[in-house]
């Protein structure tokens, strides 16, 4: 791979690509740009990130337009182990320098927008990122060099002519262009992006918002108190976050005008109604809503909900990708139905028709939709490291980090991980940690936070030998999450280790293949499913405070389950006890051999001893 990377840049250089060449090239400054312009930096690797912008994260610097952030900034965790403290941090980006945390910048449980956005110049300035600012990225075409039809470059031009030509392409340009609805007089509404933000300008008016998301309520719950009416309607009746699990749908943080509705205080929310069927005229100074049919008849009945004007009329129907910066010669496809406004792309973060062009951060949402957090930044900082991964393993060779333990130590390394890992955590049932055991089944190799549906193309992403292997995930319940689901009914939750299976809320669930899974089998898994039917399974029953080591409970089932795997038993043994088996048996136990007879294990005392066999973690 090294031989030919050579080659390419020979190639290039015969040819004349000298001024403006990169091997990596990333389309904007934002959070992901900014992330895995860290971890290029941080590769040594030569890069340079373009942005339209002369600040990092110029998105945040309008949006949301009323400034407050729905990412939570937990300053107060009870704990110090920064991995876990970065499950409730939303905001920070992954680095080495603590100082580095949102909870640095702001006391805000949701932070001010203008706040994060001197975070993210603080955070580039740090780490001395290559960034090109004032650059407007476009024509976004490929070409193949004349020496060589099959090195193929990526070259794109700036507002000012500038060339730029390079090897790989990352989009981290987020989704910036606003839904903008065509119905029949679609011109007189306002729209999200423009809107005043001072309340005095809806003050004493009745006001109609076209959406049911976060933005829709952010506008709503900042001129309630002002307005004579608010309504609001969309196609689908409300995604609450609670019900769903899903941080992209309503927050309770912005749902405020659903007291106002519930308890009838003349503001209303009415569902089912496709805003592109509407027709908006001009009634005087005030706005009528009407649908009408094919015949151009109002076919309203006569207690329309819409019936009375309204003052104001505001489109916040979210945004989506701008296909527009490549060239009409790069077919960037669309996903389908509520996906659309994502590009399509392989779970490799890269283009489905386009080798070499990848996708970072929010633009890579169609992978985990209303699935996991893969969206938001305290998902895709973990996604933009294992686009990085990938992309060092592809181009240059360096495997995906790993370490090597031994199988006595398997449960330690996974109840370390599941109760203080951060990426398990957020992108929950889309990144897990893999575990690939030799063939006697005496030592594994642990892969952390790796995207268990490229679990097929495992050896080809990291250049690893496969074997028998263990997934960890961190899941919900099948059945627990979902939109008119009711996530507090009696008894949601159990207790029992024997009920594990049944666990509702957020818990880890290991899968033990003997191969890996192969492309076919992923297609065929059921709907509900994460991965398909495993050799062997185990869910760790779910627990209140998220704290999976009561010996009991969780660690006891766990080991049974390793033993399993394994068919030995790995039960920790203090040094005496391997002492004395060594003097009367032929055979140790696995522990005794990996651990006492390689000088690591420890004297216990006799309050060691009883403490253990009153919490049945020994037979002997």
């Amino acid at each position: 791979m090294i031989a030919l990377q050579l080659l390419f840049l020979m190639t290039l250089f015969a040819n004349g690509y000298t001024n403006g060449f990169y091997d990596y090239c990333v389309v904007g400054a934002g959070p992901a740009g900014l992330q895995l312009g860290y971890f290029l930096e941080k590769a040594g690797r030569d890069y340079v990130i373009f942005d339209r912008a002369d600040i990092a994260g110029a998105f945040f610097s309008k949006y949301p337009r009323h400034r407050t952030l729905i990412s939570i900034n937990k300053r107060y965790t009870g704990k110090k182990n920064k991995e876990f403290n970065l499950r409730h941090d939303w905001n920070s980006l992954l680095s080495n320098d603590s100082s580095l945390l949102m909870r640095h910048y702001s006391e805000d449980f949701f932070p001010n927008a203008d706040t994060f956005v001197r975070y993210l110049q603080d955070y580039y300035k740090r780490f001395n990122l290559k960034i090109k600012f004032n650059t407007e990225i476009g024509n976004i075409h490929k070409s193949s060099l004349p020496d060589n039809p099959e090195a193929v470059v990526f070259m794109m031009n700036d507002q000012t002519g500038n060339s730029y030509t390079c090897r790989a392409l990352i989009m981290a340009n987020g989704i910036s262009i606003p839904f903008k609805p065509t119905f029949m007089g679609s011109e007189l509404v306002e729209n999200y992006v423009s809107i005043p933000v001072d309340a005095k300008y809806y003050e004493g008016k009745r006001v109609l918002i076209l959406g049911h998301g976060n933005s829709a309520f952010e506008v709503a719950d900042n001129i309630t108190s002002v307005t004579n009416v608010i309504h609001m309607i969309a196609r689908n009746r409300i995604r609450l976050a609670w019900e769903t699990h899903y941080v992209g749908d309503l927050r309770a943080v912005n749902n405020g005008l659903l007291d106002t509705y519930q308890l009838k205080s003349m503001n209303g929310i009415s569902d089912g109604l496709n805003v592109e069927e509407l027709t908006v005229v001009k009634d005087g100074d005030q706005l009528r809503v009407a649908i009408v049919d094919q015949h151009g008849e109002d076919a309203a009945a006569d207690n329309f909900a819409l019936r009375e004007p309204y003052d104001i009329i505001v489109s916040c129907l979210g945004f989506r990708y701008d296909f527009q910066i490549f060239n009409s010669s790069i077919g960037i496809p669309k996903g389908i139905g509520k996906r659309n406004k994502f590009p399509v792309i392989n779970h490799n973060y890269e283009s489905t028709t386009v080798p070499g062009l990848f996708f970072a951060g929010t633009n890579t949402h169609s992978l985990d939709f209303r699935k996991s957090a893969g969206g938001f930044i305290h998902g895709f900082r973990y996604t933009v490291r294992v686009l990085h991964r990938l992309l060092e393993y592809k181009y240059h060779s360096v495997p995906w980090p790993s370490y090597k333990l031994p199988a006595s130590q398997l449960v330690n390394a996974i109840l370390r991980r599941v109760n203080e890992a951060s990426d398990l955590y957020q992108m929950f049932s889309v990144l897990g940690d893999v575990i690939v055991l030799d063939r006697n089944k005496e030592t594994g190799k642990y892969f952390e936070g790796f995207p268990v549906n490229l679990l097929p193309e495992f050896f080809d992403v990291t250049g690893e030998a496969v074997g028998p292997m263990i997934i960890i995930l961190l899941q919900y319940g099948a059945n627990y999450a979902g939109v008119g689901n009711d996530p507090f009914y009696t008894n949601r939750a159990t207790g029992s280790y024997t009920e594990a299976h049944l666990s509702n809320f957020l818990h880890p669930v290991l899968y033990y293949y003997e191969s890996p899974p192969t492309e076919a089998e992923m297609k065929k898994k059921c709907a509900k499913c994460h991965l398909p039917r495993p050799t062997l399974m185990h869910h760790i029953v779910e627990d209140f405070l998220t704290d999976w080591t009561v010996p009991g409970s969780h660690i006891l089932p766990l080991r049974y389950f390793v033993e399993e795997i394994l068919d030995t038993s790995t039960t920790q043994l203090f040094a005496d006890q391997c002492f004395m088996l060594a003097l009367t048996q032929q055979g140790l136990p696995l522990t005794c051999q990996q651990d006492y007879l390689q000088g690591r294990s420890l004297v216990g005392s006799r309050e060691h001893q009883q403490y253990i066999i009153d919490q049945g973690l020994t037979q002997l």
